[in-house]
């Protein structure tokens, strides 16, 4: 065991965050820590560390224990360092060998001395233990999987965005391999490309990992156990957070009829006592009750997580067919290309997600719909088409001297004072929150405010960039509700896969400077491009061959006939003969995929499966796999079947 908490109470001011908790951690565990926003994550996270002390119970590591903790206040660092040298920070004692080294090596040119020259050796065996031959490498390697190119590398750390910045300090945190690794929240400043290749990293990552992160894809793929915080204590769930979903459902169930059935029984007991206390022969038992009642250890009632919205978001006027057009349109910085030459065409009721790697083009492209940023081109705006735009920037446009209900109020819903503070308490804004003043607002609660106003605004056509930053995954979920509702046209920029999944139905990606649109949700691209890799690799794996063998090939010389319809029908029969044949038998192929995804995915609603993350791992694996070849045969299948429908009529 590297740490444990036993039985601890931790109180924040007047206010109790964990109450009788306990939490063993072992070597090698991938553990998602969840919970709703305030309930005590980050201060969870800072008791591991030893930044805080507990009241109550005990906090045991292990000697030796490493621990490094990646959070967003590590941003206000300041270096003129390249952002290589910051990530190769991790190799403290590496570098700290290094300085002695070249140290040792000038007095050696000045005079030989042989003690010298053995410590010397002594200390190229302390860098090369402490991983200093391989730190560069290592810190470059790292850096790349993160998105920054080759020749970034060598760029000052005070060049970048606070969002590179994190990267560079996410790769020297992982660099430092400590024993436990905690996360806070490492996804928020990655795209796609580097999420998919942190993912990959962490599986083999030999310490254990501790995650705290509202981006439900990671979280399945990543850990292999789930801690909440709920009811200022630890509930211990094993399996990823699909499997703590179901597990949690069961849980509430049961603890609600416990909660209702002990509620039942106090109640029947009080009845008694309020009759029988003034009777001189029932007064003790009834005394006896009472202090059985004080002693008795109360079920909570369950905190429902799953909150729905109850209220459509109507757009104020019908627009026509297409609700943006993209013709011939070109965007650079400089020399810094972003969209050459690329046309595309928004419609009603389309749902479109731009997704793929930073600086490709993404939020650009959202400015150029909405016209706030001018193009080569043209931007052609649809009949009737009523914009609003949601991005950072945006909580610039509140009024400071307001407050959060008066702000939601004057955006022209037209929605009641309860329906507004429902909105509010979706987006994390509950009871006198919402007549909190905009300038006391942090940034994020002002972006909150923002996306709500965006979201019930009047408008038939939403431009979201980023909205799922600074929300819990409750909040992600009641996000995704609410554009379910929504009845008009949206563009989102995402790199939350789950939240893209059940809110998009075409996906863009700027590759090269056009735009490649796919007709379909985010899994289905994945499964698309999944298709395209490996054709690709296959094609690259037959050997060309210049000369074809022509032995097998024989020379049909047509021979001349009367009887041209009798030659017509009998070319009709064979070729119907040969597409029954190759139908039959990828039909016997499509049904035994059928039946085997039907196997795996009794599999996958079995819990039993997710308690075991090998077995786990192997079963999502195979039900990918499976998906994938009736994915594959699905087209021909269905062509087959239109050709020998052709025959019968």
């Amino acid at each position: 065991m590297l740490l444990s908490l036993n039985n601890i109470t931790f109180e924040f001011g007047a206010r109790k965050i964990l109450d009788q908790a306990s939490w063993h951690i072992y070597h090698g565990e991938r553990i998602g820590l969840i919970g709703p926003n305030g309930t005590g994550k980050s201060t969870l996270l800072k008791i591991l560390i030893g930044e805080y002390t507990v009241n109550q119970g005990q906090v045991n590591r292990s000697k030796t224990l490493t621990i490094g903790y990646f959070h967003q206040d590590l941003q206000s660092l300041e270096t003129p360092d390249s952002i290589h040298q910051v990530a190769m920070y991790a190799f403290e004692r590496a570098l700290q060998v290094q300085k002695e080294i070249k140290a040792l090596e000038v007095e050696l040119e000045i005079s030989e001395d042989e003690k010298k020259l053995n410590k010397l050796a002594d200390l190229y065996h302390d860098f090369e233990v402490a991983g200093g031959y391989e730190m560069e490498y290592k810190a470059a390697e790292v850096l790349e999987g993160l998105g920054f190119q080759t020749k970034d590398l060598t760029r000052g750390f005070t060049e970048f965005s606070g969002g590179w910045r994190m990267r560079v300090l996410l790769a020297q945190m992982i660099l430092k391999n400590p024993d436990i690794l905690l996360l806070d929240e490492p996804t928020n400043h990655l795209d796609l490309p580097s999420i998919e290749w942190i993912e990959k990293y962490l599986m083999s990552y030999e310490g254990s990992v501790i995650i705290v992160s509202h981006d439900r894809y990671f979280l399945d793929r990543m850990v292999t156990k789930v801690v909440e915080i709920s009811q200022q204590t630890l509930n211990h769930y094993s399996g990823n957070y699909s499997y703590y979903e179901t597990e949690k459902e069961i849980r509430t169930e049961f603890q609600q009829r416990e909660f209702e059935n002990q509620q039942d029984y106090i109640a029947q007991q009080e009845r008694f006592i309020e009759r029988f206390k003034a009777k001189a022969s029932k007064a003790k038992q009834a005394q006896s009750l009472v202090k059985k009642l004080d002693r008795m250890d109360k079920i909570d009632a369950p905190i429902s997580e799953s909150a729905k919205i109850n209220f459509r978001f109507q757009p104020g006027i019908t627009p026509g067919k297409i609700v943006t057009t993209l013709l011939d349109i070109s965007k650079n910085y400089g020399e810094l290309n972003i969209l050459d030459h690329t046309s595309a065409e928004i419609n009603r009721g389309d749902k479109i997600a731009l997704i793929g790697a930073n600086g490709k083009g993404k939020s650009t492209l959202l400015r150029l719909i909405a016209m706030t940023e001018n193009c080569g081109g043209e931007v052609v705006m649809g009949h009737n088409a009523q914009l609003s735009f949601y991005a950072q920037h945006q909580m610039d446009d509140l009024n400071a001297n307001g407050d959060i209900l008066d702000e939601l109020k004057h955006c022209g819903s037209g929605k009641t004072e309860p329906e507004l503070r429902e909105l509010l308490g979706c987006f994390l804004f509950k009871g006198d929150d919402v007549y909190k003043k905009i300038r006391v607002l942090s940034g994020g609660e002002k972006a909150r405010v923002a996306l709500a106003k965006t979201i019930i605004s009047k408008a038939n056509y939403l431009l979201l960039d980023e909205p799922t930053n600074h929300l819990d995954i409750t909040s992600v979920n009641m996000l995704i509700q609410a554009l379910n509702l929504f009845e008009g046209t949206y563009v989102l920029v995402s790199h939350d896969r789950y939240f893209i999944q059940n809110t998009a139905n075409k996906i863009w990606e700027i590759i090269d400077g056009k735009i490649n649109i796919f007709d379909g949700t985010y899994d289905e691209w994945m499964l698309f491009k999944k298709k395209k890799e490996e054709e690709l690799k296959n094609s690259k794996s037959e050997i060309p061959n210049s000369k074809k063998d022509n032995s097998n090939v024989k020379e049909v010389i047509p021979q001349k006939t009367d009887n041209r319809q009798s030659t017509s029908d009998n070319f009709q029969s064979k070729e119907e003969k040969r597409l029954r044949q190759k139908f039959a038998k990828l039909e016997e192929e499509m049904n035994a995929h059928n039946a085997e995804k039907a196997r795996l995915e009794a599999l996958l609603a079995d819990p039993n499966t997710y308690s075991n993350p090998t077995i786990f791992q192997k079963t999502e694996a195979d039900y990918n796999s499976i998906q994938y070849k009736i994915s594959v045969i699905q087209p021909e299948y269905e062509t087959l079947f239109e050709q020998l429908m052709n025959f019968e009529s």
